[in-house]
């Protein structure tokens, strides 16, 4: 997966892209949930994705080099995939999707401290400060769930949802030469869609399944815009440059999702909330935000 640079335009449009995408992505899947089992419908989403990218890059099928490169895409569908929207799809039936996301996108802080373990990237005292208020503030949004009634399975999933995530996007970035990066994100969502749909057709029932106009819509939208396009544009931006910096900007992303879980679903903006926020986004900017040179 060669790095290639892409204009200031290019990178803009691509971040507003990415954050409307995977912003609207919480709340539409918490609708989701009311006509599907979870494992289920994230396998689903997921492996119609895949498969719409594999088409897409069926005309460059000889760089798919799949003898020599199949550990790599199912390492990485396990973590950014399989992990990833596992953890979340189960864990969005035990506390709203706002407050969900908000938690998962911890994950730029991690991304932060893994890409100076393992990419090289800088660490200095601002990050380390970032990383302190990151945890306070998932404990004050998680401290607001636990009063609401929210299971600490709930909160447990959406840090190992994040985890994954930053492990994931790690790897991937560290085997970027070997791969095409085309085929890298096609392999890695089929692969994990084909794992979640078989383990979940073990565990759920079809049956359960509601295939109504509103559930096929929902599902047909975010297996195209979030999984096949989100993903691709992620990527995309992740290999343009430096990764904690690319994380920097997903703070926006759960703030677009608690604004739609907010008009569309009826959640509540509770103070914790609120506070846990703030405590998150001034972390993600201290960890990835670099201090201008003088």
């Amino acid at each position: 997966m060669s790095e290639t640079s892409l204009s200031r335009k290019q990178t803009l449009f691509y971040l507003a892209f990415l954050i409307l995408m995977w912003g609207i992505n919480w709340p539409l899947s918490k609708y989701a949930l009311e006509f599907t089992p979870p494992l289920l419908f994230a396998g689903l989403r997921t492996l119609i994705g895949g498969v719409l990218l594999i088409i897409i890059a069926l005309p460059r099928w000889k760089q798919l080099r799949f003898r020599e490169t199949w550990l790599y895409y199912v390492l990485s569908a396990f973590l950014s995939i399989v992990f990833y929207y596992g953890f979340q799809t189960v864990g969005l039936q035990y506390m709203p999707a706002g407050l969900f996301s908000a938690i998962v996108f911890l994950q730029p802080v991690l991304l932060g401290l893994f890409a100076w373990m393992w990419l090289g990237e800088r660490m200095y005292a601002r990050k380390m400060v970032g990383l302190l208020l990151g945890f306070g503030g998932v404990a004050a949004m998680s401290i607001g769930g636990l009063e609401g009634g929210i299971s600490i399975i709930g909160i447990l999933l959406a840090l190992g949802s994040a985890l994954s995530w930053a492990l994931g996007t790690v790897y991937i970035k560290r085997q970027a030469a070997k791969v095409d990066s085309l085929w890298m994100t096609a392999m890695q969502i089929v692969i994990g869609g084909i794992v979640m749909t078989a383990y979940g057709s073990t565990v759920e029932s079809w049956s359960e399944v509601r295939w109504t106009a509103a559930f096929l819509y929902d599902t047909l939208f975010i297996s195209v815009f979030v999984i096949a396009l989100g993903w691709l544009v992620y990527f995309k931006l992740i290999g343009s440059g430096e990764a904690s910096k690319v994380a920097s900007y997903t703070f926006l992303i759960p703030v677009v999702s608690i604004i739609c879980s907010i008009l569309f679903l009826n959640e509540h903006l509770t103070m914790n909330l609120i506070v846990g926020m703030v405590l998150i986004v001034a972390s993600i900017l201290l960890v990835n935000i670099r201090p201008r040179q003088v």
